[in-house]
């Protein structure tokens, strides 16, 4: 089966044993990130340091030309992967041995929004999400398939793995985060997470909805949980909260807004890239949710995308609503964390996998080589072993 790990540019780039490691733990392919989200990570073996802090969205390549006199435009790396460090750690890791693959965040951006709020997802209550671009702004849209055209189609890579194409909402991993005093649960996300920028109005407005009485619909609704009343999970308890046919208008609003995107999306890279190039997207097969493993419609996007990577670190059922509605050689990729100190169970991996492939898995992923200690990655280069 074939399997990748993922893995960010500096920690290949300055360590000349890195490459090698990553082949020796067994997979075929290393999902290398060429535009990433700010973040703070660990790097346990690298020669030159332990801690890299990358202190906002950037590409981790030279910014192409198509970008002069835009705004917004991707944003270069600093000191943490400066000049082309995607080129030189893929060069690294094709050399190795392995397939190269990138690894691409778009919609999730915080220095964005920051710079400029009005992109930004705007809750009912008239507050920003700068982490999160509207992706029903037209401009917005632009921006995030040309930069996934030009973070994917690097010189040298198989293929691509989209990640955050789609809608981003209130949940965030955010800096000395102090948002779970009142459980919000999956229908208070739902609602927190809506978008009231000019765009989604409209948009609203097209639905058969007027916007400003939505918005106090959706006040009046979360004023029981604020006091403490932890809503259901499923689209039911989004009904309860809303009114169905409210609440419904939101949902074909939101599924259009990301459907259209994810195609266009897939199509340009598509155009851009060479044959036998796979587009592959971090996918959540509950087309409302929000977050990095983008909601979409199974059937939807296998059919116009390669496949999709499947978060599994909470077991294999996700993976079901692909496998049932999946097309011929769709590739429905298993991701699995491997890093313990995160949560994962390396241990365990061969049994996970089991349980993957008897859910429709045909590939494996694995977060992440970089970050994970040395025990975890020999458990992990067993279990390969093992698998075959």
């Amino acid at each position: 089966m074939r399997s990748s790990a993922f893995v960010y540019p500096w920690d290949v780039v300055g360590d000349p044993e890195a490459a090698g490691r990553i082949a020796h733990l067994g997979v075929r392919q290393a999902t290398l990130a060429s535009a990433y989200h700010s973040t703070r990570a660990l790097t346990p073996r690298h020669p030159r340091h332990r801690i890299v802090t990358a202190s906002h969205a950037a590409v981790l390549y030279p910014v192409g030309e198509r970008w002069e006199g835009r705004t917004p435009r991707p944003y270069a790396a600093g000191d943490w992967a400066p000049g082309d460090a995607y080129g030189e750690a893929a060069d690294a890791l094709a050399g190795a041995g392995l397939d190269v693959h990138t690894w691409v965040v778009l919609a999730h951006n915080s220095r964005m929004g920051e710079e400029f709020p009005e992109t930004s997802v705007v809750n009912a209550y008239g507050d920003r999400y700068p982490w999160a671009p509207c992706i029903a702004q037209p401009g917005t849209r632009a921006y995030l398939v040309d930069l996934a055209v030009e973070a994917a189609v690097r010189p040298g890579a198989g293929g691509t793995e989209l990640e955050s194409l789609g809608w981003y909402g209130l949940a965030h991993l955010h800096g000395h985060d102090k948002t779970a005093g009142v459980g919000l649960g999956e229908a208070g996300q739902y609602l927190m997470s809506l978008c009231f920028c000019p765009s989604c109005r409209t948009g609203f407005g097209q639905q058969g909805l007027d916007p400003d009485e939505l918005a106090a619909s959706v006040r009046r609704a979360l004023e029981p949980v604020w006091r403490g009343e932890t809503p259901g999970g499923g689209w039911e308890a989004v009904e309860k909260l809303l009114g169905g046919e409210p609440a419904a208008a939101t949902r074909a609003w939101r599924d259009s807004v990301a459907r259209s995107l994810q195609a266009e999306t897939v199509a340009a890279v598509g155009s851009a890239a060479p044959e036998g190039f796979r587009i592959l997207l971090h996918a959540d097969p509950v087309s409302y949710h929000c977050g990095a493993n983008a909601g979409v419609d199974p059937g939807h996007i296998l059919s116009v995308a390669d496949g999709v990577v499947v978060p599994c670190a909470g077991g294999p059922g996700l993976l079901t609503p692909f496998a049932e509605r999946g097309v011929e050689g769709s590739v429905l990729a298993a991701n699995f964390t491997v890093v313990s100190g995160m949560g994962g169970r390396p241990a365990e991996l061969g049994e996970d996998v089991a349980g993957a492939v008897g859910r429709g898995a045909t590939e494996v992923r694995l977060y992440h080589a970089g970050l994970a200690s040395d025990e975890d990655l020999s458990l992990v280069t067993q279990a390969l072993a093992r698998l075959g």
